[in-house]
């Protein structure tokens, strides 16, 4: 197997990893043109092992696991090889596209604070979102524009306001997991699991609605080569977001609200049929 071989193969696996995971974004990435597809994955597949440590290896180490991850990622970068298959191909996507190594330093910040904390004063509760969600749409960015300065810096806003908006509608579908199964609360500034109510829901609510606003108008912006897919993104959590919004807390504590395969299927349709008729504004 040649070096390319194996990249090809890296590539494969992290495509596979965010399949496995996560059908939703599986679905958008896949209506990229081709080109963009394989460095999106790597991406996701990196983010997703990072999150599996801190979220489901209970019956490990997780803080040395994940020290251990930080480390082979930034020799995997360095050294632009690894042995890790998705570290990878998440190096190569990191070092063709020029992402930042700030923003990554952010992601793997906020995965150590996910083992240690438990709530979230407002202060740290936003460096948690942008390091955890944020970068991860600007790591994106930097694929979709591929050395393009000044449009990164023009989006740059909108695609941090889509990761938070996506990122603080899990955290609305997933109460009941995060209390039972990981004993967080992703509600700023609520610190005790009685303290979760509707009023502190419609705070982040009305957040998420600013959000959504806000990432909408730079995907009208984006290439045509990936607005398909991240307008479907978009408009699937935006569905997501308006089941989530009709429910109350205890609702929500008791089940995980869904959105059904048909129906993704048919925002996809849909976001075929609209997007290219979407305008900037």
């Amino acid at each position: 197997m040649t070096l390319e071989q194996y990249s090809k193969t890296s590539y494969k696996l992290s495509k596979k990893l965010t399949v496995a995971y996560s059908t939703s974004f599986s679905w958008g990435i896949k209506v990229f043109k081709p080109e963009y597809r394989d460095p999106i994955f790597a991406i996701y597949g990196f983010v997703r092992v990072a999150d599996e440590i801190v979220d489901t290896f209970h019956d490990f180490d997780k803080k040395e696991l994940l020290k251990k991850f930080e480390e082979d990622t930034w020799n995997a970068i360095e050294n632009k090889i690894s042995t890790n298959p998705v570290l990878h191909a998440f190096q190569e996507t990191v070092n063709n596209y020029d992402i930042d190594h700030k923003l990554i330093v952010a992601f793997l910040k906020s995965m150590e604070m996910d083992l240690s904390n438990e709530s979230y004063d407002r202060e740290v509760y936003d460096e948690y979102i942008y390091g955890s969600a944020e970068v991860v749409g600007l790591m994106c960015l930097k694929v979709f524009l591929d050395g393009d300065k000044i449009k990164y810096d023009e989006l740059e806003h909108s695609a941090r306001m889509l990761g938070a908006a996506f990122q603080k509608v899990n955290f609305l579908r997933d109460i009941q997991s995060d209390i039972n199964d990981r004993g967080r609360i992703y509600l700023p500034g609520v610190h005790h699991f009685d303290f979760i109510d509707n009023s502190n829901k419609a705070l982040l609510e009305k957040e998420v609605d600013v959000e959504f606003k806000e990432a909408f108008k730079g995907i009208v912006k984006l290439p045509i080569a990936v607005k398909l897919g991240v307008y479907s993104a978009y408009l699937y959590y935006l569905m997501l977001f308006k089941k989530i919004k009709r429910l109350d807390v205890e609702q929500l504590k008791s089940k995980r609200v869904r959105v059904s395969n048909w129906y993704k299927f048919y925002l996809l349709l849909k976001s075929y049929l609209e997007v290219k008729v979407i305008k900037t504004t």
